[in-house]
């Protein structure tokens, strides 16, 4: 029986999927369990119109990311901690603290998309990457300073 997967479903395919399997277990497992639907042209048409939405929405989500990058390429971001002797930082800069200075400038970033590859532990101006979007990425300073 063929049947289209409406589920991503480990061993069998993905989301969209037609699939060739035995009958009793796409009567009995699969489509009771709402992972796959009887391959008709209707519940083709209709898995096809929701891959086209998915994809038209990952697009958009793409276009954004990249007009987000393109106004924060170059931007310089401060953030003052208070500083021990030498400079140190006590504790580190967090991305949660990235993101509030980017706030504060009009930006708003979830702090999961900055990508600290090291804690920053000193005064300085440090390059940040954020990761937007799988494919879209940009990288902004962030200048250090001790509070006064």
């Amino acid at each position: 029986m063929k049947v289209v997967l409406i589920k991503d479903f480990e061993g069998y395919g993905v989301f969209g999927e037609v699939i060739n399997v035995k009958d009793g277990f796409a009567r009995n497992y699969l489509i009771p369990r709402g992972i796959a639907l009887p391959a008709t042209e209707g519940n083709l048409k209709h898995v096809k119109s929701i891959l086209l939405q998915k994809e038209r929405k990952l697009r958009r989500e793409k276009e954004k990311a990249q007009e987000l990058a393109k106004k924060l390429e170059g931007l310089m971001v401060k953030v003052l901690r208070r500083v021990g002797e030498r400079g140190k930082l006590f504790g580190s800069v967090t991305s949660q603290e990235i993101a509030q200075a980017l706030q504060e400038k009009g930006f708003e970033v979830d702090r999961k998309r900055i990508m600290l590859k090291n804690p920053i532990r000193e005064v300085g101006i440090y390059t940040v990457t954020l990761k937007l979007h799988p494919e879209v990425t940009v990288d902004i300073k962030v200048d250090v300073k001790p509070e006064e």
